[in-house]
């Protein structure tokens, strides 16, 4: 099938190098619509965009236009413009929406109440099991979960969303044909089925590093506030949770060990004004929602436990620890340690880290 002529248009200024949002936008209030901008003489779009873009808006783009209509094809595809109804009004408030957004699944989901989960790819067993329990209550008090797909506490965030009542949506850095990383191509098929993958960039783009940081306006722009549930002081979560409030969204963060580097993020966002939340009930409270109840505590969490399994995690507490410093802390000895450590990590009580430490886990 072919495109219609105003979606053609629209996809044809939004393929245009050198353009960028600014010099569409300028385009568009100069001229009113795609279509009228392709026909206006090069001369005149020169003077507002220069002459690179100007001579990369008469390129005919015929592959992109047949790729785009073969995508299309799949009735689960759209492809939604700045002009149409049912762009994000959320997204629309924001400086540089996007001219075009390709969706696959519930395009709905987009114009829906959301927030954001993000944090670390590399998180603790604790942060992983934080981020899809926050998305998990956030959704089923009626939010959209809106995250990256990254491996870590996106995917969490991404599990949670679909098994609340709600659902998610994942903000790609690629084109919409391209699953990346490909550890998670499943969790994006099911995001495709039951709740929506979205990006800005064009059918076969690539995962170039330049391109997340970009993708991450949009996670933001999408959401009423940002949730940061693990970060080190370098990460990209940090990124999106500047461009939250520099969009006027509400940014929360949940504090951690003051020994973890993955806490460092959270709370150098707190000590900026981020809001600390301990619960999913401060995220409601803070966006004017109702709170819901808390979820039954986990078979792991609720498991009887034997006297020196207790005492090991009284000794252990909430921070990272070694086993030589565990066993002295509580009297047994390191082989002691290790053994009762080996069950409640089979327990999903404890987690090992990297480096050799055990961490305790909260359900």
């Amino acid at each position: 099938m072919a495109l219609d002529e105003d979606l053609a248009a629209w996809v044809r200024v939004s393929l245009a190098p050198g353009l960028g949002g600014a010099g569409l936008r300028r385009l568009l209030s100069a001229f009113g619509d795609p279509q009228h901008v392709l026909c206006t003489g090069r001369s005149a779009l020169a003077r507002l965009v220069g002459e690179a873009a100007a001579d990369a808006l008469a390129l005919p783009a015929t592959a992109a236009l047949e790729a785009v209509a073969a995508w299309l094809e799949n009735p689960a595809n759209r492809v939604v413009t700045l002009a149409d109804a049912e762009y994000p009004p959320q997204l629309l408030q924001t400086a540089d929406p996007p001219a075009l957004l390709y969706v696959k699944g519930r395009a709905d989901l987009l114009s829906r109440p959301a927030v954001a989960v993000v944090g670390s790819r590399n998180a603790t067993a604790q942060g992983i099991a934080n981020a899809e329990a926050f998305a998990r209550a956030l959704s089923d008090a009626g939010l959209t979960i809106v995250s990256g797909l990254a491996l870590g506490v996106d995917a969490a965030a991404h599990r949670g969303g679909l098994a609340g009542a709600g659902a998610s949506v994942a903000v790609l850095g690629t084109g919409p044909d391209i699953v990346y990383p490909a550890r998670n191509r499943a969790l994006a098929h099911e995001l495709g089925a039951r709740g929506a993958l979205v990006t800005e960039f064009p059918l076969g783009t690539r995962p170039l590093a330049g391109n997340f940081p970009q993708r991450n306006r949009i996670i933001s722009g999408l959401s009423l506030g940002c949730l940061v549930v693990e970060a080190t002081v370098d990460s990209g979560s940090l990124i999106t949770a500047r461009l939250a409030a520099e969009q006027g969204r509400e940014v929360f963060a949940i504090p951690g060990s003051i020994h973890s580097p993955l806490a460092r993020g959270c709370h150098a966002l707190i000590r900026q004004g981020a809001k600390l939340v301990e619960a999913a009930n401060d995220v409601l409270e803070e966006l004017h929602m109702s709170a819901v109840a808390p979820h039954a505590v986990g078979a792991g969490e609720n498991a009887p436990a034997d006297t020196v399994s207790l005492r090991l995690l009284d000794a252990l507490g909430d921070d990272p620890c070694d086993i030589g410093t565990l066993a002295a802390r509580w009297g047994g000895s390191t082989a002691e340690t290790a053994a009762a450590l080996t069950q409640l990590e089979l327990d999903g009580r404890v987690a090992l880290l990297p480096g050799g430490l055990y961490q305790r886990l909260h359900r």
